[in-house]
């Protein structure tokens, strides 16, 4: 193993490690790859919480075959 190797895998989990962004409203349907994440402050949840989205598989709008639908629900402010 190379001196840089280990600096290389701590450096790939740290940017892996990276809260998804906080917008201020949903996107679009169909604007999420399946399994993407984003967080909401769009005040929907109690306070201290933000709304996080789960993009599904947007089979209605692609023609794909699966149907994942999106998801959503309230998670303690990171």
């Amino acid at each position: 193993m190379t001196p840089a190797a280990p600096l290389l895998l701590l450096t790939g989990l740290m940017m892996a490690a990276d809260p998804p962004p906080i917008l201020t409203e949903a996107p679009a349907r169909g604007a999420l790859r399946e399994g993407q994440r984003v967080l909401v402050d769009d005040r929907s949840c109690p306070a201290g919480q933000l709304r996080e989205i789960i993009g599904g598989s947007n089979a209605g709008q692609r023609g794909g075959s699966s149907a994942a639908p999106r998801r959503s629900r309230c998670i303690p402010r990171p």
